[in-house]
C-alpha cells in the first residue's frame, strides 16, 4: 500500500472489503425497495392505504433520526475507529429485525408492521450513515476514491442481482406447489429472508475487519461537533445542496418505480415467478457490465456528461417498456420488455451508483472553507433528501394504487388501476429524471479541483504539524472561498 500523507492507495482486499458493506445494505435495502409492500399488502393483508402511510410516517421518523446520528457518529471515539464500530454495533440487531419484517407471527396487525418497521429504519441507518462517512475516511485520494466506488457500487448491484433474480427463485424453492405468483404465506418468505439476513451479516463482518480510518477529525475537533452543524454546512456548501436534492428526486423516483415494478409483473404483464425473478435480476446485469468503464467513460466525456447521458438512457428504457405495454401489438412481445428494462437499468445504475464519488469531494469543499472534515454530518444530510426521497417514493404508489382501487385478492385489477402501475413504473419516475438532469447541471466541482483542493488541505495539516502556533486549524470562511476559482 502507497502511504503519502492522506493520499493513500489501497489494496484490492481492502477495496473489496469496503465494498462488501454496501453488498450486505444492498441485501436488505433492495428486499425492503422491492418487496415489502407486496409482502404486506398480499401475504400480510394490510390495505394497500394503511402501507401507503406506513410507509411515509416510518420515513419520516428515519428523517427526523437521521441529524442526530449524523452528529454521534462524527462524535464518537472507540479502538475500534470512529465509523466502522457502528458495522457490528448497528448491523446485528438490524439483521435480526429484517428477518423479524418478514414474520406473519401477528397477520394483518397494524401496530407489529410499524414495530418492527421502525425499528429496522432506525438500525439501517445507524450502519448506513457510518459506513458512507467512512469512504470519505479511506483516503483523500480521488482515482482511489473513485475505484473505491466503482468497486462498492459494483458489489451493490451483486446484491441487486442477488434480491432480484435470488429472491423470488428461494420462495420458489422454499413453496415447491408456486406456479403463477409471489407466494402469499409467510414460511417461504421468513426463510428466504433468513439466509439473506446471514450473509449480510457475515458480509458487515467482512467490512469492519478490512477498513481502516485514516482521514477523520482528531477528538478535539470532534468534540465540538453539534447538530446545528448540519444546518451550517448545508448553507455554507453550495455543491453539497446540489447533490443533496439529486440525491432527493433519484430515490424518489428510484422508490416509486422499484416499488411497483412486482406489481406491473403481476398484474400488467400476468407473469409468474419465474418471470419477475427474469425481470427483476436483469435490473442488476448492467452496472456490473458498465460500472467498470465510469472512471474511462467519465475522463472520455465529462463528468456532468456522464449524468446527461445515462439519464437520458433511462428515459428511454422506460418509455420502451410503456410503448410495449399499451399497444396490443408489441405487447406480446416480451423481448422488448426485457431490453427495455435492460436499457433503464443501465442508466440509472450507472447514474445513481456515480453519484456516491461526489459525496467525498463535497466533504473535502466543506474542510476546505471551514476546516473541519465532518464526513457523519454530510452524510446525514445526504441521507436525510434521499430518505425524504424514499419517504414519498415509498408512500406515493400506495395512495395512487388505492386511489385507482387496487385489489391484492384479485388476480385481475381494473384498467385504471393497471394504467396506474404502468405511469409509476415508467411516466412519472421518466419526467423526474428530466428534473434530476436539471439538479446534477449545477454541480461545480471538476476533478482537477477537487485535486487541488485536497493538496491544499493537506499542506494545511502539514503546516499545522510543523508549527501549530502559524498554521490555523480553521481558515477564514471569506477568503478560503474566494480562493477558488468558480462562484459559489
Amino acid at each position: 500500500m502507497n502511504t503519502v500523507s492522506g493520499f493513500q492507495r489501497l489494496s484490492w482486499v481492502q477495496r473489496i472489503g469496503f465494498g462488501s458493506g454496501d453488498l450486505a445494505q444492498n441485501l436488505i435495502y433492495q428486499t425492503i425497495s422491492l418487496y415489502l409492500m407486496f409482502y404486506y399488502t398480499n401475504v400480510y393483508h394490510l390495505n394497500v392505504v394503511i402501507v401507503g402511510t406506513m410507509f411515509f410516517i416510518v420515513r419520516l421518523v428515519d428523517v427526523i433520526l437521521n441529524p442526530f446520528v449524523g452528529t454521534m457518529v462524527d462524535k464518537t471515539s472507540t479502538r475500534f475507529g470512529r465509523y466502522r464500530a457502528y458495522l457490528l454495533i448497528g448491523g446485528i440487531p438490524l439483521v435480526f429485525i429484517f428477518v423479524l419484517c418478514f414474520w406473519n407471527g401477528f397477520s394483518g396487525s397494524v401496530f407489529y408492521a410499524y414495530v418492527s418497521y421502525v425499528a429496522l429504519t432506525i438500525f439501517y441507518t445507524l450502519v448506513n450513515v457510518p459506513y458512507g462517512a467512512l469512504n470519505a475516511s479511506l483516503t483523500r485520494d480521488n482515482k482511489e476514491i473513485s475505484i473505491l466506488t466503482t468497486v462498492r457500487m459494483i458489489m451493490a448491484n451483486i446484491g441487486g442481482l442477488i434480491v432480484g433474480f435470488g429472491v423470488p427463485r428461494l420462495l420458489k424453492y422454499f413453496d415447491p406447489n408456486l406456479s403463477t405468483d409471489m407466494p402469499e404465506t409467510d414460511g417461504p418468505w421468513l426463510a428466504a429472508m433468513s439466509i439473506l439476513g446471514i450473509a449480510a451479516l457475515v458480509l458487515l463482518i467482512f467490512c469492519f475487519v478490512e477498513c481502516k480510518e485514516r482521514v477523520v477529525m482528531d477528538n478535539a475537533q470532534s468534540s465540538r461537533v453539534k447538530i446545528s452543524d448540519l444546518w451550517k454546512e448545508l448553507i455554507v456548501n453550495r455543491p453539497l445542496r446540489v447533490l443533496c436534492f439529486f440525491f432527493f428526486i433519484s430515490f424518489t423516483l428510484l422508490f416509486i418505480s422499484n416499488s411497483t415494478a412486482t406489481y406491473y409483473i403481476n398484474y400488467n404483464m400476468h407473469g409468474n415467478a419465474d418471470m419477475l425473478s427474469l425481470f427483476m435480476g436483469i435490473a442488476s446485469i448492467p452496472a456490473l457490465i458498465f460500472m467498470p468503464m465510469i472512471p474511462k467513460i467519465k475522463d472520455l466525456i465529462g463528468k456532468k456528461e456522464l449524468f446527461y447521458f445515462f439519464l437520458l438512457l433511462a428515459i428511454v428504457g422506460m418509455l420502451l417498456i410503456y410503448i410495449t405495454t399499451v399497444i396490443p401489438t408489441l405487447s406480446n412481445y416480451v423481448v422488448l420488455i426485457y431490453i427495455g428494462q435492460f436499457v433503464r437499468s443501465t442508466g440509472l445504475a450507472v447514474a445513481t451508483g456515480y453519484m456516491w464519488v461526489l459525496v467525498p469531494e463535497v466533504i473535502s469543499y466543506g474542510e476546505f472553507i471551514h476546516g473541519r472534515r465532518i464526513s457523519g454530518i454530510v452524510n446525514s444530510l445526504t441521507g436525510l433528501f434521499f430518505k425524504v426521497g424514499m419517504m414519498l417514493g415509498g408512500a406515493i404508489p400506495g395512495w395512487v394504487l388505492g386511489f385507482l382501487q387496487f385489489n391484492p385478492n384479485s388476480a385481475t385489477q381494473s384498467i385504471m388501476a393497471q394504467h396506474g402501475i404502468l405511469w409509476l413504473f415508467t411516466i412519472i419516475p421518466a419526467i423526474m429524471l428530466l428534473v434530476a438532469m436539471f439538479i446534477i447541471s449545477r454541480y461545480n466541482l471538476d476533478d482537477n479541483e477537487v485535486e487541488r483542493i485536497n493538496r491544499e488541505i493537506e499542506s494545511r495539516r502539514e503546516k499545522e504539524r510543523k508549527n501549530p502556533s502559524k498554521a490555523p486549524a480553521v481558515p477564514d470562511l471569506k477568503e478560503a472561498r474566494n480562493a477558488l476559482p468558480f462562484p459559489d
